[in-house]
């Protein structure tokens, strides 16, 4: 029989050789309890619920490409909150499960989610500032896609390692999540813009071009988001730094991750630069906020092959 103090001997993490050797082992004690598996399915099977209510807005975003439907458009945001309660649901249960708050950083799929939470989060702020659904034709598509990935690819997270529990990382998933979140509205509002300005000069409004707002709003949102995502970005990559010279030392500067994430930066501030000091607006702008948003993917990309962020848990 396994003792209370053997507690982590019988109850290895799921998926790993040491959790299937304990189940084969025949002692009862080492047997999951209907607890430990309830505690593992419940944020998953959340998550799938909240999948489901985002599909509604990528049926939303959808039908405004081709021909928009009002239904849609008056069921939309209550799905989309719904699907948040959901949501949030799933990763506070899975933050609680695990004993840590540090949940995205477990693997690649819980980072999916949450930044998909993040951005809806985010987009939700715009349109209570402005009151336009239109930055929704990127943003729910997006959210549903990583929603999506995670829910069918998440397994019960793992957190191995001793970095996992620190301040640093919480703080730095939390900034850097939320600037990314900002820069992905700038890019959508960059897109709308210039569809908008091109339909504007061939004087031909269809569709859903037809009803987005003005093309001095639509600037004003990619600036905003520009403007108040810049120091969460910044702060976030300060928080980083610290984490990565405690633990990898200075060589963590070479390490592809930390580079794109630099230049990002980097063009997020040219970006910034241009629009307080040679006032560049509308198309430049635009041009350059899409710029940033490929490096930003870049960035993200290069989690699957960094060696200093392969998500930690190892």
């Amino acid at each position: 029989m396994c003792s209370r103090g053997g507690y982590n001997r019988c109850f290895p993490p799921t998926g790993t050789p040491e959790r299937e050797k304990a189940a084969r082992s025949g002692d009862p004690a080492c047997r999951p309890v209907p607890m430990a598996q309830a505690a593992e399915f419940m944020p998953l099977l959340w998550l799938k619920v909240a999948v489901g209510f985002y599909v509604v807005g990528l049926l939303w975003a959808t039908a405004a490409v081709s021909r928009p439907c009002n239904f849609l458009s008056k069921v939309v945001l209550p799905a989309l909150g719904l699907g948040m309660v959901f949501h949030f649901v799933s990763l506070a249960e899975s933050a609680m499960s695990t004993g840590h708050l540090t949940l995205a950083l477990a693997s690649i799929h819980e980072s999916e989610s949450l930044l998909a939470f993040v951005i809806l989060a985010f987009f939700l702020l715009v349109y209570a500032r402005y009151r336009t659904l239109s930055p929704g034709i990127f943003v729910f598509p997006l959210a549903f896609l990583l929603t999506f990935a995670s829910s069918i690819a998440q397994g019960p997270p793992l957190f191995d390692s001793k970095l996992m529990r620190s301040g640093w990382i919480f703080a730095h998933i939390a900034l850097i999540f939320t600037g990314y979140a900002a820069l992905f509205l700038s890019f959508g509002a960059s897109i709308l813009y210039l569809l908008q300005e091109r339909s504007l000069k061939a004087k031909h409004l269809a569709g859903y071009l037809s009803k987005l707002p003005a093309l001095e709003v639509i600037d004003d949102i990619g600036y905003k988001s520009l403007l108040l995502g810049f120091p969460f970005m910044t702060f976030g990559l300060i928080a980083g730094s610290v984490i990565a010279q405690e633990h990898f030392g200075p060589m963590y500067f070479l390490d592809a991750k930390i580079l794109l994430s630099l230049l990002m930066w980097a063009i997020y501030m040219v970006l910034l630069y241009t629009r307080w000091n040679s006032g560049w607006r509308g198309k430049r702008a635009a041009y350059l906020a899409t710029f940033a948003f490929i490096a930003a993917v870049s960035a993200w990309a290069a989690n699957y092959f960094s060696g200093v962020h392969r998500f930690i848990a190892q």
